[in-house]
C-alpha cells in the first residue's frame, strides 16, 4: 500500500462508451471505489481484459492496462504477474470471453492459483457481437443464434471454479454498490486466484436476466448475504435461515417447528472442504436464495511465488549467473 492517500478520481480515466443502463457502468464505479479504499498506487496496478463489452474497461481506469484478444485475458494476466509479481492485476472478462474461448485459460489460472483478481461479468449473453447465447445462457433462451431457444444447459461459474480447485469465489450484483466494493476488496486481499462473479443486466439483448435480485427489494426477498462466522439468515426481516438436511440444504422459517437462530448454519468461508460452499454457490430460486458475498476464501501456495522461489533455488546452485558465464562454463573449444 502506498503512503499517499488516493481518491476515486485518481483511478478514473476516459468516458465510458457502454449502453445507458448497462451493468458495466455500475461495476466500474464500484471498482474505482474499491481501488481507492485499498490504496494501491495506480502505477502498481494493471487491468487486463479480453474482448467484449466489459473488456473495454481498461480504457476507463487510470492504471496500466491491456485490451488483449478474445479469451486470452487469463493467459496474458498470468504472464504479467509472473514477470512482475509486484503488480496487482485485475483481469476483466465477460461470460462469453471468459468461459467459452477463454474457458481453458480460466480453469488453469485457477488450478495454478496465480495471484490474480479475476472478474467475471455475467449477463448471460454475447453483447458486443449483438446478442448470441453464451455459455451461461439459460436453456430455452431465444437469441440471434438460437431463434427457437437454446437446447443446452449453461455453465455455473461457481461449479467451474470449484472444479478447477479455486480457492476464492465471491458473487455480487453490479448495481449493489456497497456490497460489490466489499467483495472486490476481499478478492484483492486474498493471496491467490480470486474469482468474483458479477451478475449484471444487458438492457439490449438480455434485459431482466437477473431480475429477481436486480433491485434492493428483490435482494431482500431473494438473496442471502453470506458473512464468514455469521449465521445464514435471509429475508426482509431475517426471518428465514438455512439448515442442513441430509447431504443437502433446507430453507426454514425461524419460529416454525421450534426452529431458532441456534439451529441455523454458520458460514465458514475458510473451510478447506468446499462441499457446503459449493452447495451455497449453486442455490437458486424459487426454493433457495441466491448467495452473495464471499462464499469461499482459503489459503494455498501461489503459482507466481512458487516460480520465483524455484528460480532462486536453482540459481543458487548454478555456477553461472549470466549469459557470458553460461557460455564459458563447462567444456569450451577454441577454433583455429
Amino acid at each position: 500500500m502506498s503512503d499517499k492517500v488516493y481518491t476515486v478520481q485518481d483511478y478514473k480515466s476516459g468516458q465510458p462508451r457502454w449502453c445507458p443502463g448497462c451493468g458495466d457502468h455500475a461495476f466500474l464505479n464500484s471498482l474505482h471505489k474499491a481501488m481507492a479504499e485499498l490504496g494501491t498506487a495506480p502505477h502498481d496496478i494493471a487491468v487486463i481484459s479480453g474482448i467484449g463489452c466489459s473488456s473495454r474497461l481498461p480504457y476507463y481506469v487510470n492504471t496500466y492496462g491491456f485490451h488483449t484478444i478474445h479469451g486470452r485475458a487469463a493467459a496474458v494476466a498470468t504472464g504479467a504477474k509472473v514477470a512482475n509479481p509486484n503488480l496487482t492485476i485485475w483481469q476483466i472478462s465477460g461470460d462469453g470471453d471468459g468461459l467459452a474461448i477463454g474457458g481453458n485459460h480460466f480453469i488453469h489460472a485457477l488450478r495454478r492459483n496465480v495471484d490474480l483478481n479475476m472478474i467475471l461479468l455475467n449477463n448471460r449473453i454475447y453483447g458486443l457481437t449483438k446478442g448470441q447465447y453464451s455459455p451461461t445462457s439459460e436453456r430455452g433462451l431465444v437469441t440471434k443464434s438460437s431463434p427457437y431457444g437454446t437446447v443446452e444447459d449453461p455453465f455455473h461459474p461457481a461449479e467451474l471454479a470449484f472444479g478447477a480447485r479455486g480457492r476464492f469465489f465471491a458473487r455480487c450484483i453490479a448495481v449493489d454498490g456497497a456490497a460489490s466494493v466489499e467483495v472486490l476488496k476481499a478478492a484483492a486481499n486474498h493471496k491467490g486466484a480470486s474469482v468474483v462473479e458479477v451478475l449484471q443486466n444487458c438492457v439490449i439483448f438480455n434485459d431482466g436476466t437477473h431480475a429477481s435480485v436486480a433491485t434492493k427489494e428483490g435482494r431482500a426477498k431473494n438473496a442471502i448475504y453470506l458473512e464468514h462466522g455469521k449465521p445464514m439468515l435471509f429475508g426482509e426481516n431475517k426471518e428465514f435461515g438455512l439448515m442442513q438436511e441430509g447431504f443437502g440444504l433446507k430453507a426454514v422459517k425461524l419460529g416454525e417447528n421450534g426452529i431458532t437462530e441456534k439451529d441455523i448454519l454458520i458460514h465458514d468461508a475458510h473451510c478447506q472442504d468446499n462441499t457446503l460452499q459449493l452447495k451455497l454457490a449453486l442455490m437458486e430460486g424459487p426454493d433457495f436464495p441466491i448467495a452473495l458475498g464471499v462464499i469461499r476464501d482459503v489459503e494455498a501456495p501461489t503459482y507466481d511465488d512458487a516460480v520465483h522461489e524455484q528460480i532462486e533455488e536453482v540459481s543458487a546452485k548454478k555456477k553461472y549467473h549470466n549469459f557470458e558465464e553460461l557460455l564459458m562454463t563447462n567444456d569450451t573449444w577454441e577454433v583455429k
